[in-house]
């Protein structure tokens, strides 16, 4: 399974980047509310990526086959408890609700970005050896 996550590294490591980016202007621009929910939102897109990785690689693990399905499930799932809980957000008032959607929009870009940037330079093998 070690192999199929060779590419989360770089992915935990820009999510260390963003936070204390996103903590610094957070802090700087709505005081306290603005560190948790810069805070917030980089944990779960990073808790959002990595549970996905393990996911997918424990599904191809078992069976090639499953990774489709059980990635469909999972980013589903995920996308319905996001929802779920940035609603409850939304309702509560709490300052912190717009720093934490910067940060989530933030990260998601940043771990693509970066985790395209690993792709392109992986060297992976496109034939069976």
């Amino acid at each position: 399974m070690r192999k199929r996550l060779r590419h989360l590294p770089s992915g935990l490591t820009a999510s260390a980047a963003l936070l204390v980016i996103g903590v610094i202007v957070g802090g700087l621009l709505r005081g306290g509310a603005g560190i948790a929910g810069a805070a917030a939102g980089v944990f779960l897109v990073t808790a959002s990526y990595t549970l996905g990785s393990l996911v997918i690689a424990w599904a191809d693990s078992v069976d090639p086959k499953l990774i489709l399905p059980v990635g469909l499930v999972t980013y589903a799932l995920k996308f319905t408890i996001i929802g779920v809980v940035m609603f409850a957000l939304a309702n509560s008032g709490w300052d912190g609700l717009k720093p934490m959607g910067v940060a989530v929009l933030g990260s998601v870009f940043g771990w693509i970005v970066v985790q395209s940037w690993w792709t392109w330079h992986a060297k992976i093998a496109y034939v069976d050896l």
